[in-house]
């Protein structure tokens, strides 16, 4: 049989493993991207609790939330394009909102973010923005 020191020493390492053990073999629930500005150059990013806004130069677009990332902050989220032109807007001019993919990943307060058109694959630009930044954008005049 075994030892006493080797019978305590299994049983201590029974309830390390019993309880470190499902918290090591979870996979992360998905997390929240922190709420509030988000900037860089030529974008600006107004995250909510379940939906953002954003403005580019002569373009906005809308999040749909939770806007999640993964453990290893990458993140795919689906909303609209909306580009923006110079000059009032025409009586009966349609809309064009187009449906987008926004992706990338996010590490610490800083976050990299592509724009891409889903119905086309068109991608409009990667953008590195920053936590509590304004960002700088120029609207269309």
């Amino acid at each position: 049989m075994f030892s006493p020191n080797a019978c305590r020493f299994l049983l201590s390492l029974s309830l390390v493993l019993l309880i470190v053990g499902p918290a090591v073999s979870k996979p992360r629930k998905g997390q929240r991207l922190a709420t509030g500005s988000w900037g860089g150059p030529h974008i600006r990013i107004e995250v909510g609790s379940r939906s953002a806004e954003i403005d580019y130069d002569c373009a906005n677009g809308t999040i749909n939330g939770p806007l999640s990332i993964d453990s290893r902050g990458r993140f795919t989220w689906r909303g609209t394009h909306h580009r923006e032109h110079g000059g009032p807007i025409r009586a009966g001019e349609e809309g064009n909102d187009r449906p987008a993919t926004y992706s990338g990943f996010v590490k610490g307060d800083s976050m990299t973010l592509t724009v891409k058109l889903s119905d086309t694959d068109e991608v409009l630009e990667t953008y590195t923005l920053k936590r509590g930044s304004f960002g700088r954008v120029v609207k269309c005049k």
